[in-house]
């Protein structure tokens, strides 16, 4: 499904993102993990095509044009409206939407989306009152809207408390289930490893262990900075 070959990413002067290769089979769950600055966001970023790389080459289904209409990914900034409600963001979201495709049938309404993450008590509110955690839980109800085949995810767990922690869980399953291919970087790797088949630790924007995701470094994660 994703065929990358010594992918690199330069900001000015900088290396973010140095000679990775990997491929990621259709159908299989991957996680990243490594230490601040160690270039997993920029490694997302650049396979949901949200950012082009320096050197390096990333196919999708063996072309070189991604699939934006079969990728969706959850990233640091949210992008939400703060004048909406998160009803409204969901119905805004879903008018943009293309409206023809197999996907649309099994797409679900935004009153569905709001109670598959919790916000179905205050699906009415302006999302400009809610807390990170609630803006995370709107940020996954998006992600869950695009009804994508490519999912990446740049820190799920963060900004949860226990149980948005659960909700990351229960969506990890149900991605697997469904045959999702789903790519995430975490700090928690003890806990997403548990939902991943394979496993990629990056240092200084490199790739310095790969292997099954149950075997993955944990002590060694854990120990880093962030």
């Amino acid at each position: 499904m994703l065929a990358v070959r010594d992918l690199s990413k330069r900001h000015g002067a900088f290396w973010a993102l140095r000679g990775v290769t990997l491929d990621v089979v259709a159908g299989t769950s991957t996680m990243l993990f490594g230490n601040n600055g160690a270039g997993k966001t920029t490694l997302v970023r650049l396979l949901a095509s949200a950012s082009t790389p320096s050197a390096g080459s990333i196919a999708w289904y063996g072309s070189a044009e991604p699939p934006r209409l079969r990728i969706a990914m959850l990233s640091h900034a949210d992008g939400h409206y703060d004048d909406l409600s998160a009803l409204e963001h969901l119905k805004m979201t879903e008018s943009l939407l293309p409206r023809p495709g197999a996907n649309v049938a099994a797409r679900r309404s935004p009153a569905q989306l709001l109670d598959d993450v919790g916000l179905s008590p205050r699906g009415d509110s302006l999302v400009g009152t809610y807390s990170a955690g609630m803006r995370k839980r709107l940020a996954f109800a998006r992600l869950l809207q695009k009804n994508a085949d490519l999912i990446l995810l740049d820190e799920p767990y963060s900004a949860l408390d226990p149980n948005g922690a659960l909700l990351v869980d229960r969506l990890m399953m149900e991605f697997r289930a469904l045959g999702r291919t789903v790519i995430s970087s975490t700090h928690q790797v003890e806990r997403a490893a548990k939902h991943c088949d394979s496993a990629l630790q990056l240092a200084g924007g490199r790739v310095i262990w790969g292997g099954l995701a149950s075997d993955a470094p944990v002590r060694v994660a854990d120990s880093e900075p962030g």
